[in-house]
């Protein structure tokens, strides 16, 4: 184990598990440097990190919570940690570990484990009676065929505890639900989660309508929406997300059936402290919900909420974990929007990848996210590690920003091996 050192001050420290992708993750850090020392538990050498940080602690693995808790006391026994955060889905159960072992906020690994687990998830909201779609737990092809015909097809199949929709696939017959539990049952990540019952999967009622996301910041049990994520989903039958938009002044955050569902979600599954993101199907019923998971979302959504809203969520979800008000009090009102690019073709050797010429005014970030010499492919097979760029927009309405990002999409010129 190497262990960095931190400087004495008397901003918070606060402890960072895991770090993520630098060109996902990085807007995050750089911002709660500015006002936070920042200590970072990771299994490697810090790179670009490094410049946001006051000490790191070299760790084996991060998904061992209890050895994880043992390594922040030692370091919370020399220099006081004012709050944990991890903004990584495959390691926030851990992290809870080390917040309980030191009595800060966001402690409880029964509350993040329930997120996680969406088998628990839809206990607890049904116990609540939150509205969501049905659901049956499934460990075999006949227990999912089994489970389709009770609900009725079509139906969602999904891993019970993944991210980022891996292994999600809308069927419509017995015969695509065999084939989709074969594509669903292949789908693996990094993430030494175990459940206590076979059962893996979900079969669910198929729900529709406009997918929507919702960042959350909770604070002693006070839920307040910040940033509403429109979906753009593609590659159906599976759920790709390829896209989303923010309105700063999104109607949906102050929507009475939305805001009372979020809310009774939220208490139903105990959270107390913490930043989260939420997935809602609205239906012609209203609203249902999809899961909750404790964590900042991904795919730059926080960071679309930044540029629509002027929130910071880095420092905001920081402010939460330390047991301290956050600032979320607007400063602008914009829309903002990100679209992910993929190949074309299964399989495709990578040669160089770039936006060419310029692009429109409106366009805050194009980055290519490949490198050459890549083999990538596109949904369903590249899934999230199929993107070979991205690019986020700010502008004055939804029309005004795909115009852009469609632009910037015309301009990406993609040479193959």
């Amino acid at each position: 184990m190497t262990t960095g050192s931190d400087d004495a001050t008397d901003r918070p420290l606060l402890l960072l598990v895991a770090s993520g992708m630098r060109p996902y993750r990085e807007y995050l850090l750089k911002s709660i440097a500015t006002r936070f020392e920042v200590h970072l538990f990771h299994t490697v050498e810090p790179s670009w990190e490094q410049e946001y940080l006051s000490g790191w602690t070299v760790l084996p693995d991060t998904w061992d919570g209890p050895a994880m808790a043992k390594a922040a006391l030692d370091l919370h026994a020399a220099t006081p940690i004012a709050g944990v955060l991890c903004w990584d889905e495959v390691r926030i159960h851990a992290t809870a570990y080390i917040a309980e072992a030191l009595g800060l906020p966001n402690g409880d690994p029964a509350v993040l484990w329930r997120m996680r687990d969406k088998a628990q998830t839809r206990a607890a909201l049904a116990a609540a009676g939150v509205p969501q779609p049905a659901s049956v737990p499934v460990g075999t092809e006949q227990e999912a065929l089994a489970a389709a015909e009770r609900l009725g097809y079509p139906v969602v199949l999904k891993p019970r505890g993944f991210g980022a929709s891996l292994g999600v696939i809308r069927v419509d017959d017995a015969a695509a639900l065999s084939a989709g539990f074969a594509f669903t049952t292949s789908i693996t990540i990094p993430d030494p989660v175990r459940y206590n019952s076979a059962e893996r999967y979900l079969v669910e009622e198929c729900v529709t309508g406009e997918e929507i996301s919702v960042d959350a910041a909770i604070r002693d049990g006070e839920v307040t929406p910040l940033f509403i994520g429109r979906k753009v989903v593609g590659y159906p039958p599976y759920a790709e997300e390829i896209g989303h938009f923010v309105d700063a002044d999104d109607p949906l955050l102050t929507d009475p059936a939305l805001v009372a569902a979020l809310r009774e979600a939220h208490a139903a599954l105990g959270v107390e402290n913490a930043w989260t993101h939420s997935e809602f199907m609205l239906t012609a019923d209203g609203p249902k919900l999809i899961e909750v998971n404790g964590r900042l979302g991904g795919d730059l959504i926080p960071y679309l909420g930044l540029l629509a809203t002027g929130i910071d969520p880095g420092l905001a979800a920081a402010s939460v974990a330390c047991g301290l008000a956050p600032d979320l009090t607007p400063s602008r009102q914009r829309v903002s929007g990100v679209r992910f690019f993929y190949v074309e073709e299964e399989d495709t050797t990578l040669g160089e990848v770039a936006f060419d010429g310029e692009l429109p005014a409106a366009i805050d970030r194009s980055v290519v996210v490949a490198a050459p010499g890549a083999v990538v492919s596109p949904p369903p097979k590249g899934t999230v590690w199929g993107r070979i760029a991205f690019a986020t927009v700010a502008a004055d309405s939804v029309d005004a920003c795909r115009r852009a990002l469609d632009e910037a999409g015309a301009a990406l010129v993609v040479n193959s091996v």
